[in-house]
């Protein structure tokens, strides 16, 4: 699995919007590299941020 694949999965699993900081603690990979999948799903629209600096699946 990719990152952007993994980013997605963890959002898919949290009831709430989560920070890219708690993204990367619960999927066990970099921060730097949280916040580039999730530009990268955010401008294909497959994630939301429902307020600054937290994100959702779609």
């Amino acid at each position: 699995m990719d990152t952007k694949e993994v980013v997605l999965t963890t959002l898919k699993k949290s009831d709430k919007p989560l920070k890219s900081a708690e993204i990367a603690a619960l999927a066990g990979i970099d921060k730097a590299e949280v916040d580039k999948a999730l530009k990268i799903l955010k401008k294909d629209e497959k994630i939301v941020s429902p307020k600054m600096c937290f994100y959702s699946v779609k």
